[in-house]
Parts: C-alpha cells; sequence; structure tokens
C-alpha cells in the first residue's frame, strides 16, 4: 500500500469516526439547538471522566446563525464532559483583536486551544506560536495553511459542498430535458479561501456535464448582502433555470429577493443546512429545493477531540493511538425526500 493509500485510509477513518463521534447520539435541544455527543456510556472508554483538560476557544462573533451555532455547540459540548473547562474569549472585529484576545489566553496556558479563527492565514503565526509553546491546537473550519500551525485541523468539505450542489442541479436539469441551462451562483465571502474552494468545486462538476455559471454575484453571508446580490443577479439573467447560494442564513435574503421579484421558474440550492432551510425544502413551497450540509456540529466534534488530544488518547474506532491530524467531514445533499431526518441537525 503506497504512502497516499494510507494516508486516504486514516483520514477516511477518521471522518468515520468522527461522524460516530457525534451523530450516534445528539442532542438537539429546543432552548439552544446545541449538536451534542452525550454517548457516555456502554463500550466508549474515552467517554469515561478522566483527566481534567482545560480548553482554550475563540470564534467569530455570533453575528451570524451558523457562527452562533458553532460558539454554542462548543459551550454544550464542553458542559458534557465532567473533566473539561472551557475559557472562552472574545474574537473581536477583526483578525487583529482576535489575536490579542488569543494572546491573553496563550498566556493563561490552557492544555489545548481550539480556535475558529477570522481568517486562516493572518492567524497562522499564532497557531504556530501556540505549537511551539506546547499548547496544541484545534482549527477550526477556516485553515491555516501551515500543517505546522495546528495539531488537528477539522473542517467541512468545501469543495465538496460545490460538487454536491452542482451534482444536484446537473440532475435536476437532466431529469427535465434542459440541454443548456441558466445557472446563477451567489457565494458568500469571496476573499476566503472556503468561498473559493465551494466555487471551483461547483464550476469543475459543471463543467464536466457541459454546463457553466451564467452569473455570480458574491454576498457576505448576511440576509442583507444575500438580497442585494440576488436583486442584481436576477436583474442581470431575464431566465434563470438553477441557482445555487453557498450559504442559508444569506439564503434569507436571496428568497426575500426572488419573492420581490415574483420570479419563480427556477430551483434553487442551498449551503449549510440550517433549520430554516431545511423546513422550507420540507414544505416544498418555495423554489429552494435542496442544500448540501457544512453542519456547525464540527464545532462540538472539535471540543470532544480537543479533550482527547489533552487527555493523550486516540479514537475508540482506530488502531492508532493518537487522533488524526485531518478530519474533513462530508457534505450531503438534503432535499424533500430526506428533510426529516436532517432536521435535528439544523441549526
Amino acid at each position: 500500500m503506497s504512502v497516499l493509500d494510507r494516508r486516504r485510509l486514516l483520514l477516511g477513518g477518521a471522518a468515520l469516526g468522527a461522524g460516530a463521534l457525534l451523530t450516534g447520539c445528539t442532542s438537539n435541544d429546543a432552548g439552544n439547538d446545541a449538536q451534542v455527543n452525550t454517548n457516555t456510556g456502554g463500550d466508549n472508554a474515552n467517554a469515561a471522566p478522566g483527566q481534567k483538560v482545560v480548553i482554550g476557544f475563540s470564534a467569530p462573533a455570533a453575528d451570524h446563525g451558523w457562527i452562533a451555532a458553532i460558539t454554542n455547540n462548543a459551550k454544550a459540548q464542553a458542559a458534557a464532559y465532567s473533566d473539561v473547562e472551557l475559557r472562552a474569549v472574545e474574537a473581536g472585529a477583526d483578525a487583529a483583536a482576535q489575536r490579542a484576545a488569543l494572546a491573553t489566553l496563550l498566556a493563561q496556558k490552557p492544555n489545548v486551544i481550539v480556535l475558529l479563527p477570522h481568517d486562516g492565514k493572518e492567524l497562522n503565526a499564532f497557531g504556530l506560536e501556540a505549537m511551539k509553546a506546547g499548547i496544541p491546537v484545534v482549527n477550526l473550519d477556516r485553515a491555516f495553511p501551515d500543517a505546522k500551525a495546528y495539531r488537528l485541523q477539522i473542517k467541512g468539505d468545501n469543495y465538496g459542498m460545490g460538487v454536491a450542489a452542482a451534482t444536484y442541479i446537473i440532475a435536476q436539469m437532466q431529469a427535465k430535458g434542459v440541454s443548456a441551462p441558466i445557472i446563477g451562483e451567489i457565494p458568500g465571502i469571496d476573499s476566503l479561501e472556503l468561498t473559493q474552494e465551494r466555487s471551483a468545486g461547483f464550476r469543475d462538476t459543471l463543467t464536466q456535464a457541459g454546463f457553466r455559471v451564467a452569473n455570480r454575484r458574491p454576498a457576505e453571508f448576511t440576509a442583507d448582502t444575500g438580497q442585494r446580490a440576488a436583486t442584481e443577479l436576477l436583474q442581470a439573467l431575464p431566465k434563470v433555470d438553477a441557482l445555487w447560494n453557498h450559504d442559508d442564513d444569506q439564503g434569507i435574503g436571496v428568497l426575500a429577493a426572488i419573492n420581490q421579484t415574483n420570479r419563480k421558474e427556477f430551483l434553487m440550492v442551498g449551503g449549510a443546512g440550517s433549520k430554516a432551510a431545511i423546513e422550507a425544502i420540507a414544505a416544498d413551497n418555495s423554489p429552494l429545493k435542496a442544500t448540501v450540509t457544512y453542519s456547525p456540529s464540527m464545532a462540538s466534534s472539535a471540543i470532544s477531540l480537543a479533550r482527547l488530544i489533552g487527555q493523550n488518547k486516540g479514537l475508540a474506532d482506530l488502531v492508532e493511538l493518537q487522533v488524526p491530524k485531518e478530519i474533513t467531514l462530508a457534505s450531503e445533499t438534503i432535499t424533500k425526500e430526506n428533510a426529516a431526518n436532517y432536521m435535528k441537525l439544523g441549526f
């Protein structure tokens, strides 16, 4: 077996292990909609209380439903463990402010730091500093470019989101006999690598089917900017067959623009898997017919894995003695047919 094959096997197993960590027994309490691993019994030796672990945590301000869910999940997961103390610090308005807050956290010398940076490239230096100081860093969602800046990197499959969205659209267009569909795209913040990866997956998959994006209007992961971008796109395209909006929070504004212009001739695919989007898909009374997941449950997994790293343990279902270096969660497609199964994971 080649080194590459072994690496793929390890990462595939890691993704499976992380999935089992959460999806086997999740809680989505109506009070905070947190996605929490409650598997504390049975044969899971890792679940038993062990060495106390102090976990530092930082994520951008919760001005967005997905980010709010990230923070809620991290706090709820930490509270589920009697041997975990979570020390959360405010991230501030930008990377510089987050860096200052993290410097204070680093001085407290927690056992592990879980960090969703404003920007992975700009906070890479902090990851290197913490790792050099002997504090393992769990890099969440927005990737550090330097592998030495993190002990574990856990994120969603951004390229896979684009692949999943395009695959759904291609299948629907082919079923309708539309050979040259007019396809629109509303991404999030264009400067972020994750947005670029999502668009690349979407574009590459469409190209393989002989399709292309006719018009692309970036938004900024908010309802207001989603409404603006959708209005501009619909004005530019008198006819649309399909639309992919990268983010369900900004999708609220996209749907508002669609209603205002009374444009219902196309199907829309969302991104992330918000509860509102899943409910709309299940109701089947709008152009939104599917969404591709990018679940904030990754924050719950990050806390669980940070705990294991702090206790020098591995994943129970893997042969390896340590938590893997990288975990990428798969992007799944939610449609009317399976919406009920995913409702509990909406945020």
